[in-house]
């Protein structure tokens, strides 16, 4: 008997009768099988009746006072035995990998999430945990986790496919409308978003979509959508903002990525009773049973670090 024909062809019931004949035979008594097993005597002895009635065959002699295999009862044991061994070392094997900081994490992250998140803790990651390698994919395409074969995600809410873990990192965000003083002084600039219709605008949509994204707003305890419209449309939220620096137009941008750009006069802020908070960027991986090791020690990582 090998491996493949016990796990391919026998029942869980017939596995767990294998298991009691196998610790008899090995110690041919059943009060020590009993003791091994954590079962009665008696319940052992009914086991492997069981046993041989499902193989259609005795395999014990039993008297009063001892216990000995029968022909069939030798050869089943000198054939099963050592497949048993193997599958109890490969379940310890596997059992032993999970518990191992080691193999390859592999991540997904928006370039914004990953810039602050995940590159400045790399260096600490990899001297704590040298086994582990980490496999990032840096891109603001919104890619599904599962069919892209990665193991855990950074990227903001409105993203996230269902029946994932999702766990906020990170403060809460705001998107706010920019332009610079040149283009505010040439095309004036808009008391509500309602007026945007009336100026350029810089577009972005997301990596691998086709309609450009619409600009949020909230105002009286709701949000509401502006479709802007403009001279250009980018994929890029780096060519957004050198567009918006050129003053071809308004930008709409996460507020704490261009703080300095606010403080050195470069651009002003606009319509910013209209930008309300919002959760921000998620940390988020598939809904598992058993997490690796490797995987559970970026989680953490990362998190602790946010």
């Amino acid at each position: 008997m090998v491996i493949g024909a016990m796990t391919d062809h026998l029942a869980s019931h017939e596995l767990h009768q294998l298991r009691a004949f196998l610790v008899v035979a090995k110690h041919l008594s059943f009060s020590k099988a009993a003791e091994l097993l954590g079962i009665t005597p008696s319940s052992v002895s009914q086991t492997v009746r069981n046993f041989e009635e499902t193989v259609g065959t005795q395999l014990l002699h039993r008297t009063t006072r001892s216990v000995s295999l029968t022909e069939a009862g030798t050869a089943l044991f000198e054939r099963a035995n050592p497949a048993a061994f193997e599958l109890r070392a490969a379940v310890d094997q596997a059992r032993r990998a999970s518990r191992s900081i080691a193999g390859t994490v592999r991540v997904h992250a928006i370039r914004s999430a990953s810039r602050k998140y995940i590159e400045p803790i790399l260096a600490r990651f990899s001297d704590r945990y040298p086994d582990v390698v980490v496999d990032l994919t840096v891109d603001d395409t919104v890619t599904d986790l599962v069919v892209g074969g990665y193991d855990v995600a950074l990227r903001v809410g409105e993203v996230i496919e269902r029946n994932m873990i999702a766990v906020r990192i990170g403060p809460e965000l705001r998107q706010v409308a920019v332009a610079t003083p040149e283009y505010v002084e040439t095309h004036g600039q808009p008391e509500h978003p309602r007026d945007l219709l009336q100026h350029r605008c810089i577009r972005w949509r997301w990596p691998g979509r086709s309609t450009p994204y619409a600009w949020e707003f909230f105002e009286n305890g709701t949000w509401f959508d502006v479709i802007v419209d403009g001279p250009l449309i980018v994929d890029s939220r780096e060519a957004a903002l050198g567009a918006v620096l050129d003053s071809i137009g308004i930008g709409f941008v996460i507020e704490d990525t261009v703080t300095e750009l606010f403080d050195q006069k470069q651009l002003v802020k606009l319509l910013d009773g209209w930008s309300a908070p919002f959760p921000g960027l998620y940390i988020c991986y598939p809904d598992q049973r058993h997490m690796r090791a490797a995987l559970r020690a970026f989680i953490d990582t990362v998190r602790s670090e946010a």
